[in-house]
């Protein structure tokens, strides 16, 4: 096996993690973009 293939595994491994950090770190900011709208609309319903 050449080295490169010994590496693919490797690659594939972080990739996949790297997917999962970028899906979490989506929901995180879902998450905060509905806190914010939340506390705009209760302002404005204030006004």
């Amino acid at each position: 096996m050449t080295r490169f293939a010994k590496l693919i595994p490797v690659f594939a491994l972080l990739a996949l993690a790297a997917c999962e950090t970028v899906k979490g770190a989506g929901r995180d900011l879902q998450t905060a973009g509905q806190v914010v709208s939340r506390e705009s609309a209760q302002v404005q319903s204030g006004m």
